[in-house]
């Protein structure tokens, strides 16, 4: 579990979402939590009472732009991960790395930014058996944090 994970949650809404994923990013052990757009920041009660105590934790910025900050992860040699279901998409389970990577979560309803996805390198969805075609936000992220962690 050495591989370096940095987490980008970019214009997600809700902030008992922005909590669960603070929890969910200490619980996997990332190394920092990237806040960007207009997800909102803490210290807010509605992100500590997910988060129980992970967004004193766990060590986060906001940036505004997540492009200039995802060149930049680009640089110091991230792989850079879109978590989102599209007809370019691969299942998260066929991924394999070694790399330090950064996994973008998307909007609660539009996902991930166009433009964004075109700076990633990888796109990334977990498999759908029912019949809705996604999860939760936060619920999608710990389970492709922990699958990208002990791959």
């Amino acid at each position: 579990m050495n591989q370096e994970l940095v987490i980008i949650a970019h214009n997600i809404r809700s902030m008992h979402n922005v909590g669960s994923i603070f929890r969910s990013s200490d619980g996997v052990g990332a190394s920092r939590l990237f806040l960007t757009g207009y997800t909102p920041c803490p210290p807010r009660k509605e992100i500590s009472k997910t988060a129980l105590g992970a967004d004193e934790m766990i060590s986060w910025q906001h940036h505004k732009n997540p492009l200039k900050l995802i060149r930049q992860l680009k640089n110091e040699g991230y792989k850079i991960i879109a978590l989102e279901k599209n007809k370019k998409s691969k299942s998260i389970y066929s991924f394999q790395s070694n790399e330090p990577l950064c996994l973008i979560l998307g909007n609660e309803i539009e996902g991930v930014d166009q433009s964004i996805q075109e700076e990633c390198q990888y796109i990334l969805h977990l498999p759908m058996h029912g019949q809705k075609i996604s999860l939760n936000v936060s619920v999608a992220f710990g389970i492709a944090a922990y699958q990208l962690r002990h791959q």
